[in-house]
Formats: C-alpha cells, structure tokens, sequence
C-alpha cells in the first residue's frame, strides 16, 4: 500500500539525474577528481550515526586517494566531551536539556590544524565523517544524511555509538536522550550552515542501493514538494502496550510481537522518498522544513515556529493490547523554565477504531485532590500498592469518531482495544508518566515514571465536570452545501491547533489561508486530492493516510473515488490558528 512507503514523483525535466549503486557513484566521481587541474579535498559529511564503516570501504576506498582520514581524529576525546554536555544529558534516563552548542565547540583544533597541513601535499584527499568538511577549503562535499527513524533503530542493535562517545549498547533511551537534546542539535545546525557548499548528497539508508543526487538536482525536488500534497514515510514500532490493528490493516512487520506507535507525519521523525523514475531517494524531510521554511509552512506558521514544524500526527495502536501508561504533557511555563523548550505537547486523540469496552482515561473524578492522588501515585511507584485508577481516574467510553482534547496538565491515557489518531504539537519528549499499570518493558525493565516533574504539572480542576464541558467531543458545524458538511472538533482554546472534520460525498473545494494543513483520511476507503488550477498532478490517498498540503497550495479538492467513488468519507484536518 502506498500508506507504507509512500513515494514523492519529481519533474520529468529531473528524473533521470540521479546515479544509482556503489559502481556508478565511484565512476562519477572519478570522472569528477579526473577532470580536476589540481590537488583535491573531498569530504563526506556525514550525519551522527551513518555507517561510515561501509562508506569507507564501499564508496572511499575506491577512489584510491593518496591520503583518507577520519574526521574522529581531530575532535575531542569522548571523557571531554561527556563532561561539556554533562548539563544537557543530566542523570535522567529520559530528559536532558537542549543544546545550543556548535559543532566546532567539539573540535581538537591543534589536531585539526595538523591535519590541514598534511593534506595540502597530497593530489587527492578523502575525509570522511560527522564534521569532515570543517577542513580548509574542502573541494567537493557530499553529504550523507540519515532519517531519525533509523537512527533510533540503530542505536538498539548495540552496534553504534552516539557521536564523540563509547557507548554502543548503552540503554537505548539514553542513547535517544543524548541523540535528541546533544548531538541531533549539532548536526542539524551544521548541516543547515554548509547546505549552500554541498556539492552532491548520498542516500545510503538502503545500503544495496545507493544513491546520488548534486546539490542543484536535491534543491529543484524539495522546491517542487511544497507545490503539491505529499505524505511522509510513516515509522512503525512496537511497544510493550502495542496492538495488532496496523499489522493487519496495513499488512506490515508481522513478525514483530505488535505495533504500536506509528509516527506518520512528523517530519522530525519521518523521511520522505522522491520518485526519479522508479528510483528512489530517501532523506529526512525535515531537510524540507530546513530549506524552503515558508514556502511550506506560510508566513504566519513561519514567523511563529522558524524553522520548525509544529503539527505532529501519529496512530497509538491498542486493538488487543494494553493500556498505554497513565501520563501528563507539562504546561508551557514547566517546559520553557526547566528545559529549555519553545513550546508543549498540547494534543488530543481522534478515534479511528474502537472496541464495545475500549476508554480514554482524561482528568480525575470529581472530589479528588492533588495531595491524595499524588500519594497514592508515589506509592505505586514504590510497588508497596497499586494505584486505585477507578477511585482517582475519569474513564470515558470511547467511540469511533470521537474527539478528545488533552491541553497540557491533562492526565491522560488510551485504554486497550482503540486505534487513536494522535494529534498534536510537536515536541515530542516531554511525556511525563505517572503510572504504568505495574508492568515492566521489553527490555524487562520497569518503564520509568516521572512523578516529580508530573506533580508540577497535574492540572487537579480538570475533573469529570469539566472534561465532559470542555474536551469530549466539542462538536460544532460550521458550513454546509450539497453533498458536504463541516465541523470543528477542537483543539481547546489554550491549544494553538485547530481542527476541521469533513463529511463529503462528493467533490469538496478547499481554501487555505492559513498556511500548512495536515490531514488524514478518518473513514471510506480512497479519495483523491487534485488541484482546482492544475498546480499539481492528481493525488490519490487511503483510509488512515496522513497527507500534508503545503501553504503554497492555497486551494483544493478532495472526492470519494474508486472503491469509495459515491460513498460518504470523512477527513480530519489541522493547521495553525
């Protein structure tokens, strides 16, 4: 199904100009260092956590350069680097500080001068590495970027390391910590400072079939995604509460125990795959947001957010599953004061499947206090009881197509036999759970909680009185018309998120003065999305695909087609207010 591996189609002016497998890429770069009149510096610039190891002996070695060199040799030791970002790492398993480091912070600079003077004597010079180009005047850069989604794969294997440390097989949420508040930062800071200087980029996520991309060809692709809908490619993963609704539906990683989290529109996270010709290049789209920021996102988004994209979409998977943990986003003054963020994890759950006895857990009972809830919480955590959810907790039935807003300072949880449309902000580290239902984790550890950070936050007024008046199910139409109508299902006022529900039968125009939309196709089986002025070519989604309209689309139809073609759909859609 294209929901799994959804592909971006470029220009027909464009799609011959990629180079693909390891023997092609060598020959073209050697009729480049052939073609050269002089000396030359190449440098591979590599993302944290590229296997460098098979581009050193597949694609460098090769080259036969009189001189190779990894770019670990002139940064500092991992014990130096360990303690400079000691603040930002902290001994929390799970939260750290973010970041405003720059690479060269890191940089040995006797040994990196050292090595500029060794390689300005040799014909041809191959450094290679996270910060490989920092070398005088290097003649050709290709960068090798990575996706997060395999970057977290990775770190579970105990094979890689986090960048400038020894920890291979460290605990992978650490590994994710250092990774989201350290060395992402860096890279991504770096990486926007040279795109201007890169002279081709590598894409060796699949390492049996490389690709090559110059730098003129990668930007005329990204420029003509944001003039058109596109769908990122969705990660899936498991997770000790997960279900098996998605292996199913979109018949993927059997193999796996369950799934449960799919991140399918969080460019942060996702990659995006352009289409030339059948060959496809993989690459963080969150590129996309670094490199035509408002073209994407609008002026106001842009002006608001920078260089970041605030609307997050993921499914949480519990259909024959468990409880997800009982947990509470902070508000923003916690997430700003303590660590360093711009903005919280506001968010609510869009139901897209529900079982007879499936609930959402959203605030507390009516009469409950903050002290006796807490107490009993840290009591839990201590194992000497279990939490009393039904004595402190409100649970809601939850049906499909229901809506629930959780703004931050919500307690909150997904029960079991539900698929949920998570929408949300962005940042994305700042759960804070509180209770976990007494169970351990894969790694048969107990997945930790975080009850001094979530006491701070609790919002102990959002009880049962106020959740059913304020963020179950705050329906309202909007507009109607022949075949059509339009609700507004939430975000609650404190949340900057607004969402539209369309129920269609037929052709439905949209207008988009807001800037980016997100969207997901919440029921019939196909629609088309095709373009009022012929900006783009026609664009087919299916049930449950989230799709993004940059704010260079400022109009849009959406219709039942194929198998829905007459039939009653429904679509979900978010932007900024």
């Amino acid at each position: 199904m294209s929901i799994v591996r959804p592909k971006i189609h470029v220009s027909e002016e464009i799609q011959d100009n990629i180079t693909v497998g390891v023997t092609e890429v060598i020959n073209e770069l050697k009729e480049k260092i052939k073609n050269s009149n002089k000396s030359l510096k190449i440098a591979f610039e590599c993302y944290p956590v590229t296997n460098e190891l098979f581009l050193l002996e597949h694609l460098i070695q090769p080259l036969k350069a009189d001189k190779i060199i990894s770019s670990q040799t002139f940064f500092k030791d991992s014990k130096w680097v360990n303690e400079k970002i000691a603040d930002n790492l902290t001994e929390d398993r799970i939260f750290g500080l973010m970041s405003h480091h720059s690479i060269r912070d890191f940089v040995d600079e006797t040994k990196l001068k050292e090595i500029n003077n060794e390689i300005k004597t040799n014909q041809l010079s191959v450094i290679y590495g996270v910060g490989a180009s920092l070398i005088d005047n290097p003649d050709i850069i290709i960068y090798v970027d990575l996706a997060r989604w395999e970057i977290q794969k990775r770190y579970r294997t105990g094979i890689y390391s986090n960048w400038l440390a020894d920890n291979a097989g460290e605990d992978p949420l650490r590994m994710i910590k250092r990774g989201y508040f350290f060395e992402w930062r860096v890279a991504d800071k770096y990486k926007q400072e040279i795109f201007d200087k890169v002279s081709y980029f590598l894409d060796i996520h699949d390492e049996g079939h490389v690709k090559l991309l110059s730098k003129d060809t990668y930007f005329e692709a990204l420029a003509e995604v944001n003039n058109q809908p596109f769908s990122l490619v969705p990660f899936f993963d498991p997770g000790i509460w997960g279900g098996s609704w998605m292996q199913e539906k979109f018949n993927i990683m059997k193999d796996e125990e369950n799934l449960a989290w799919s991140f399918n529109g969080v460019p942060e996270e996702n990659s995006i795959i352009l289409d030339f010709n059948n060959q496809s290049f993989e690459m963080p789209a969150n590129n996309l947001v670094y490199l035509f920021p408002e073209k994407l996102l609008g002026t106001k988004v842009f002006g608001r957010f920078g260089k970041e994209f605030p609307i997050r979409f993921n499914f949480l998977d519990t259909i024959g599953g468990q409880n997800l943990s009982l947990q509470v986003h902070p508000k923003i003054s916690y997430v700003q004061d303590v660590f360093g963020a711009h903005y919280t994890q506001d968010e609510s759950y869009y139901v897209l499947e529900a079982s007879d006895d499936a609930v959402v857990y959203l605030g507390v009972n009516d009469g409950v206090e903050k002290k006796e809830l807490v107490d009993a919480l840290r009591r839990a955590e201590t194992g000497a009881e279990s939490f009393d959810d039904e004595k402190y907790i409100y649970r809601h039935p939850m049906k499909k197509h229901d809506h629930y807003l959780i703004p931050s300072g919500t307690i909150h949880s997904s029960g079991k036999n539900s698929v949920v449309l998570e929408i949300s902000a962005t940042p994305n580290r700042y759960t804070f759970k509180l209770w976990d239902w007494d169970r351990v984790d894969f790694d048969g550890l107990p997945r930790p909680v975080n009850i001094d950070h979530g006491e701070k936050n609790i919002d102990i007024f959002k009880n049962k009185t106020w959740v059913d008046n304020e963020l179950v199910n705050q329906f309202e139409k909007l507009a109607e018309g022949d075949g059509w109508f339009e609700e507004r299902t939430g975000l609650h006022e404190s949340e900057f998120i607004e969402t539209r529900r369309h129920t269609f039968s037929k052709k439905v125009r949209h207008f988009n003065p807001h800037g980016v939309n997100v969207l997901n196709l919440v029921e019939g089986q196909e629609a088309l999305v095709t373009s009022p002025t012929n900006q783009f070519s026609p664009f087919k989604i299916e049930y449950a695909q989230t799709f993004i309209i940059p704010a260079m689309v400022e109009e849009y139809n959406i219709e039942p087609t194929g198998k829905s073609e007459g039939e009653i759909i429904k679509t979900i859609k978010a932007y900024i207010r």
